[in-house]
């Protein structure tokens, strides 16, 4: 086999240095220094264990490769590149500029052969934790009558993703589950932006991960020999996922080897210069030797094979004369019901509850229905009502169930739940407060990003939570979710939108979706004669009306049974009010402008009510209207008692749209 020849393997490392290098140049922007440090170690991992087909990148039992060091990049697309995917010459010269398919750090479907969007560091090896275990619970399901979920997943890390809270939690946490099909190398190169790690960072991260439970190797990144007997150690490891700690040096072979300054700049022409003479290459820029690509060619040959002989398993177990096939088939295309909605609305609660808990109990027919649903809460199942009955939690070696207890791990909740939703066949959630969504906002601006449909069940909406006090009450989260671009927020009023919000999470295949729920208890409302539910899908709807209305009360959650109460006084006081049910102020704007009108009627004055931060409500209530809300932190007291003290009853809200409303008219 050509990988056999170690002057072709010289060569074939030193082809992906400098089209690396190349790239970056041509930019003028970039960083080359780890992509000339980690050329060795992709290399081995790519021509001797990843299983990948570039035909068909997202075949379901492919390998996965996660670059967690995003910032790498032209790393991940000169070996995209050389190994037969769709990333040509012409996109390896369009690193980070307008339109291309190589922008500055790796995103996932932009780029064939990306698996996860990375660069925020310590993400990429969180989220990789996630897509292993979803690889493990397809594997709990169908392995036994048909390998057909043996995938591992790759990756290297660097000093920053290490470094970076996120990563140890998720680390933990693949330790408990013992994923031994998780194998990271860890860029022990010491330089960061700043200088040398030991300016702020001096640990042993291979004992810290050794704690964690995973089994650790030390080799030297650029020794082919301790990479290959690395991960041919790493693979055969049953019970732990592994770190292969590597110690390497930035920007090897140039001027500028093991310096800060092969890190985040180019490293011109000068240094580049010198660097080809240093290993004796051609003047040529992104230039790849035949050889090289007959390499590459080789090994995507072996690829291929190992794509069509897991074709030919998967088309024999289709012929099983039991159910597997049609189970599988739905995991896979994560099949949601067409007539889901209907469903959930027979097992609505009828009795008055706070949100989480009618929530709750209709999760769980949609976890009936909905076979893909899988997830857990940070330590608050008791609180947050998500644990899905009569299936037991992930634990190591057991990955039959559909439960995860995440521990008091909020970062690492949402990058699992991420991984999870990119590793394929489930629609994960996680949960907790909604004040500690600020501990996952990376991983839902990610989820968005990316496009996964990553579910984020928040309860303790509100300052209603009570007595905790301020630091567990949310005031500006609705909004602070709400301007991430392609999350969708729920915030519910009763059990009857609680249906629709979990129709709505289901069936969204293109963004992450975020319930806000009550703690406190609420009242089903009533809807007018002839309500069709369906119209809770488009967002907003007129909960409760009149004719020729004069104001209309917009509200959300909580307050909209508050906005109800607050239009049978206005109404006696000769107002004409118009309710409006804000259910996902997202799903509402994607409606056509006749469909908004008809709620929102152009001219008339419209007041938003939110217990939360008002400001952003101008986009909706213009500047001449009214807004309802909280500026300011919470307070340490009952429920009740906050709401009167802040006028969020009734007689008060009536009497600032009163004194609004005389306002504009004198």
């Amino acid at each position: 086999m050509l990988r056999d020849d170690p002057n072709l393997i010289k060569k074939a490392v030193h082809t992906i240095q400098m089209l690396a290098v190349d790239g970056v140049e041509k930019a003028n922007s970039g960083h080359p220094g780890t992509p000339m440090a980690l050329a060795a170690i992709t290399l081995e991992t790519f021509l001797r264990h990843l299983r990948y087909d570039p035909t068909a990148p997202d075949w379901a039992d492919r390998d996965r490769f996660v670059l967690s060091c995003g910032h790498a990049s032209m790393l991940m697309y000169s070996v995209l590149h050389l190994a037969g995917y769709d990333v040509s010459m012409d996109d390896l010269k369009s690193f980070r500029q307008w339109g291309s398919k190589t922008p500055g750090h790796p995103e996932v479907h932009m780029t064939p052969g990306v698996e996860v969007t990375t660069g925020p560091l310590g993400q990429g090896i969180s989220n990789a934790v996630g897509m292993a275990a979803s690889i493990k619970m397809m594997a709990a399901r169908f392995n036994h009558a048909a390998p057909l979920s043996t995938a591992r997943v790759f990756g290297i890390a660097s000093d920053g993703d290490v470094m970076e809270g996120v990563s140890g939690e998720a680390a933990s946490l693949a330790g408990h589950l013992g994923l031994d099909n998780l194998i990271f190398f860890y860029d022990d190169n010491k330089i960061t932006i700043d200088g040398k790690t030991d300016l702020a960072f001096s640990e042993d991260v291979g004992k810290r991960y050794e704690a964690y439970g995973w089994y650790v190797q030390h080799i030297d990144g650029h020794n082919h020999a301790e990479i290959r007997a690395a991960l041919d150690n790493a693979v055969k490891n049953t019970g732990k996922p592994s770190l292969i700690v590597a110690r390497t040096h930035i920007g090897i072979h140039s001027p500028k080897q093991d310096t800060a300054k092969a890190h985040g700049e180019p490293l011109g022409a000068d240094a580049i210069k010198a660097t080809r003479a240093n290993i004796g290459w051609t003047d040529e820029t992104f230039f790849v030797p035949d050889d090289v690509r007959a390499l590459f060619a080789e090994r995507a040959a072996e690829g291929k094979q190992a794509h069509e002989a897991w074709q030919n398993t998967f088309h024999s177990f289709q012929t099983r004369g039991d159910d597997l096939p049609a189970q599988y088939a739905r995991l896979a295309n994560k099949h949601v019901p067409e007539n889901l909605f209907e469903e959930l609305l027979k097992v609505v609660p009828q009795k008055d509850a706070a949100t989480r808990v009618q929530s709750g109990i209709i999760e769980q027919r949609a976890a009936a229905l909905v076979p893909s649903l899988m997830g857990g809460s940070a330590d608050l199942n008791p609180s947050t009502k998500t644990m899905i009955e009569g299936s037991p939690a992930l634990a190591a070696g057991k990955f039959e169930g559909r439960n995860v207890h995440f521990g008091i791990r909020e970062h690492a909740m949402g990058s699992f739940v991420n991984g999870v939703a990119l590793g394929g066949g489930f629609i994960p959630f996680g949960s907790t407060f909604l004040v500690f969504s600020d501990y996952m906002r990376p991983t839902i601006r990610l989820a968005a990003l990316s496009h996964l449909q990553s579910l984020f069940i928040f309860t303790h909406d509100s300052l209603y939570l009570g007595e905790d006090g301020p630091t567990h009450q949310p005031v500006e989260h609705f909004w602070a979710l709400r301007i991430i671009p392609n999350v969708d927020v729920v915030r519910p009023c009763d059990a009857l939108e609680c249906a629709a919000a979990w129709t709505h999470a289901l069936t969204r295949r293109n963004g992450p979706t975020v319930f806000a729920l009550s703690r406190q208890g609420l009242k089903n409302l009533p809807r007018p004669d002839g309500f069709d539910p369906k119209v809770m899908l488009r967002g907003a709807y007129v909960i409760a009306d009149a004719a020729d209305p004069t104001v209309v009360l917009i509200a959300t959650g909580s307050e909209v049974s508050l906005a109800v109460s607050a239009k049978a006084l206005l109404d006696a006081s000769g107002e004409r009010v118009r309710v409006v049910s804000a259910l996902c102020l997202e799903q509402f704007g994607r409606q056509d402008a006749d469909y908004r009108n008809s709620v929102l009627p152009p001219g008339v004055p419209r007041v938003s009510i939110e217990l939360g931060v008002t400001t952003p409500w101008r986009s909706i209530v213009g500047d001449a209207g009214l807004t309802i809300g909280h500026d300011g932190f919470g307070y340490s007291a009952p429920d009740k008692v906050i709401a009167k003290q802040l006028g969020f009853v009734p007689e008060a809200v009536a009497e600032k749209v009163r004194a609004w409303r005389g306002a504009v008219q004198a």
